[in-house]
């Protein structure tokens, strides 16, 4: 007992330490960070995800994943394209990863609460050698 009075600052330093270590698991665990390229085809394969790229129409068409729908995410909200059912994964994707993560924030508010962002976007799909597409 008396080296943790003696030591206080040791303690201290510890405990700091570990929190900061903690931090980003218990902030990504809870705002649903994103999924990488193999945890989202385990989701499009497995449970039945649905692969959605929220780029411009013109983004989408220079490539994208394939299989994806496009629908941009100025028109996500109440858009035809998404699934009517609520429970399963939803894996969006952007060239960057930026615009799909406030996509599946917006579509977590609409109750999609599997909605999930690709990290890394675009170039994290084609650095995982996945298949890209272009449409004409």
């Amino acid at each position: 007992m008396n080296f943790l009075i003696e030591n206080w600052f040791l303690v201290v330093a510890a405990l700091v330490s570990g929190g900061m270590l903690l931090w980003p698991l218990l902030v990504s665990g809870s705002q649903g960070a994103g999924v990488g390229p193999t945890e989202a085809v385990q989701l499009i394969n497995r449970e039945k995800g649905v692969l959605i790229d929220v780029s411009e129409p013109e983004e989408f068409a220079k490539g994208h994943a394939l299989g994806a729908r496009n629908i941009p995410f100025g028109q996500i909200e109440g858009h035809k394209s998404l699934p009517s059912n609520k429970a399963l994964p939803l894996v969006l994707v952007c060239p960057t990863g930026a615009r799909a993560g406030r996509a599946a924030a917006q579509l977590r508010k609409l109750g999609y609460d599997k909605a999930q962002a690709l990290v890394g976007g675009l170039k994290a799909w084609r650095e995982a050698s996945l298949p890209v597409e272009k449409t004409a």
